[in-house]
């Protein structure tokens, strides 16, 4: 028993980042903003290529320049020669914040009840003291997607980035409302309706579907015709989708039911994007030729048809990608999220490729979100959101050096390191037997 604990242990320790733990004994312990230039790194820029001993400079939250010959003046430098600057990643679904411990009630807080809440707001339910956070944020993701779950309307999803000591501080200028597309299958081994009961029910449930958005359009034009409305947060919360002012959110993931997903927006003069798409490779063409934008994942995970080759998760968003599809990348996590860059890494190795599976976690996500302008790619203007790393970080031996978010410092400390650190040098050590 004790070598099998001791084997645990040693691969447990050996799985933390050591590189990091030299960043928190530094001067500082929490965010700081400041003027910082980071000289001589190789800048993945992501948009316009990759330059070598280059230097950003950070002022005022934003990327002030990028280049060579940048005149430190009171910037503090940090020396990154030998080392890569990445723009922060993006998870384009989580429930990140939202949850503590998954198995205590009063910590969950991602769901509502109901079957049509979307005026529920995720944003609201964010903890920005979340221990998750720091741990996520040491692994290059900067930004992330909070995403409401439950019934055919579960809420609002909002981007925030990993830093702040408010929901509203954190909030990265993105919602959307959040559908779940009615399911025409099963759901799951041990649904043991009839075939016939199975239909009945899709079609009720996408019958109702329809009633909720007639009736949200109906709102919409009664509130543009100044007419006295109730109050009626439902239909205020869908009528922003009918008026273009957000984005519907559609979660699907059967090709039958992306099918009939892609049936069902045609007409409507809404902007949408579809988020889960688990078999997208199997009508990838018409997901193509919808222009419909995709948040794919989790890329690491089981097949979702016994038949299917082991591999199909992995290659998914590599072949709607190369059908023509704009792919982001999800891990529709709330403890692991820090695993999005081996997500975006197994996506690569199977199809897509590193540059487009780099994309899929920056540049793609902000474009989805129409946040490009700020976010995604290391250039001039936008938001200081920067990892630098000693390696490409899709690769597990790649260490996350520095972090900014908004131009903040981040300090590379979070609850798994100090647990590392208080049993590597233990005082009082084990006594001798």
């Amino acid at each position: 028993m004790k070598r099998i604990l001791k084997t645990f242990c040693v691969a447990l320790l050996a799985a933390l980042p050591l590189t990091t733990m030299a960043q928190i004994d530094g001067e500082f312990v929490k965010p700081r903003s400041g003027k910082f230039l980071l000289q001589n790194a190789t800048v993945v820029t992501i948009t316009k290529g990759t330059l070598n001993n280059t230097s950003v400079l950070v002022e005022n939250g934003k990327i002030a320049q990028v280049g060579t010959n940048i005149s430190a003046g009171d910037a503090e430098v940090i020396d990154c020669t030998g080392m890569f600057i990445y723009p922060g990643m993006i998870d384009g679904g989580t429930r990140l914040g939202m949850v503590e411990v998954s198995s205590v009630a009063e910590t969950v807080d991602y769901a509502e009840i109901g079957n049509v809440t979307p005026n529920m707001q995720a944003l609201t339910t964010i903890n920005p003291n979340s221990e998750a956070i720091g741990v996520t944020r040491v692994s290059g993701v900067t930004t992330v997607l909070a995403v409401p779950t439950g019934g055919l309307f579960p809420g609002t999803a909002a981007l925030i980035n990993l830093n702040g000591y408010t929901p509203d501080q954190m909030f990265g200028g993105f919602k959307a409302v959040v559908m779940n597309f009615p399911s025409s299958g099963r759901r799951g081994r041990f649904d043991r309706r009839s075939d016939e009961d199975v239909k009945k029910d899709a079609e009720k449930a996408l019958k109702d579907a329809n009633d909720i958005w007639d009736n949200a359009k109906s709102y919409l034009d009664l509130k543009n015709s100044g007419a006295e409305l109730q109050y009626y947060p439902e239909m205020e919360a869908l009528s922003k989708v009918h008026a273009k002012e957000m984005p519907l959110l559609i979660e699907v993931n059967a090709a039958s039911d992306i099918q009939n997903a892609i049936k069902w927006v045609e007409g409507k003069d809404i902007k949408v994007i579809f988020t889960g798409v688990a078999e997208g490779w199997r009508v990838a063409g018409e997901l193509a030729k919808a222009k419909i934008p995709v948040i794919t994942g989790p890329v690491q995970e089981l097949p979702t048809r016994q038949s299917d080759r082991y591999d199909a998760p992995y290659a998914n968003a590599g072949k709607m990608a190369k059908a023509g599809v704009k792919v982001a990348i999800k891990t529709d996590e709330e403890e692991n999220v820090r695993n999005l860059p081996f997500h975006a890494a197994f996506a690569a190795a199977y199809g897509m490729g590193k540059e487009e599976a780099w994309k899929a976690v920056t540049i793609n996500p902000a474009e989805i979100f129409g946040i490009q302008d700020q976010y995604g790619s290391v250039e001039a203007g936008k938001r200081a959101n920067l990892i630098v790393a000693t390696g490409d970080p899709f690769e597990t031996r790649s260490q996350i050096m520095h972090v900014f978010i908004d131009g903040y410092r981040i300090p590379l400390s979070n609850r798994h390191i100090r647990l590392y650190q208080e049993f590597l040098e233990r005082s009082p050590g084990l006594k001798a037997n």
